[in-house]
């Protein structure tokens, strides 16, 4: 039997929502510089599948892997944490 893995999960703000069923999701995370070991913001955009267009600009999302749903695509919108004011 296949043994099932934990699919990652990443919290992020929605920085693009003019596609349909589609937005871009930007994830900041904090890392170590190697050499000069100083704390270092990295943002990485992440198109994430949203089935009811209810997210927009501003929102901070939690997204969730998910297999390939185009060639973009390889994230859907877990749930709505906070809405933009």
């Amino acid at each position: 039997m296949k043994k099932r893995s934990i699919k990652r999960q990443m919290v992020g703000t929605v920085v693009g929502s003019k596609m349909d069923k589609t937005v871009v999701v930007q994830v900041e995370r904090l890392v170590k510089h190697k050499l000069y070991k100083k704390i270092v913001r990295q943002r990485s955009k992440f198109a994430a599948h949203d089935e009811r267009n209810a997210c927009r600009t501003g929102d901070r999302v939690l997204i969730t892997e998910s297999r390939p749903l185009s060639k973009t695509k390889k994230w859907r919108v877990s749930q709505i944490v906070e809405k933009a004011v």
